[in-house]
């Protein structure tokens, strides 16, 4: 009979920069996802107060790999999901409803995935 042992070292500082990276790298997905929407003028804007200083990346969960972007406004939920509202085009050339669905399932639906992926790997140092 043939006895094999084998001895298996795990390097935990590295393990723990990995997670602490993926940590970040979610967080960073978050806010380059907010940045693209707002560079890609698609939320309603009138005095630009929803798009700036109301809408916002909630990282208070990312540990648990999840963040949320939050927009804390009133009228924001009424907003989104009513697309056939006429939205004024004068600060936001491409006002609309539903402005993350391109980025859900739409033609940017790589976005966040891709996002993830070039930053994790600059952050792990891979």
């Amino acid at each position: 009979m043939i006895r094999m042992d084998s001895v298996i070292n795990l390097n935990w500082s590295r393990i723990r920069e990995l997670t602490e990276a993926q940590i970040t790298a979610l967080e960073e997905t978050a806010e380059a996802l907010h940045t693209e929407v707002v560079q890609a003028e698609v939320m309603p804007r009138d005095t630009g107060t929803l798009q700036n200083e109301s809408t916002f990346v909630d990282t208070s969960d990312s540990a648990s790999g999840r963040v949320s972007i939050i927009s804390s406004t009133p009228y924001a939920r009424r907003l989104y999901y009513h697309p056939e509202y006429d939205f004024q085009k004068y600060e936001n050339a491409f006002a609309q409803g539903k402005w993350y669905d391109p980025w859900i399932d739409g033609v940017y639906k790589e976005f966040c995935g891709d996002a993830f992926k070039n930053i994790y790997r600059r952050l792990a140092d891979l």
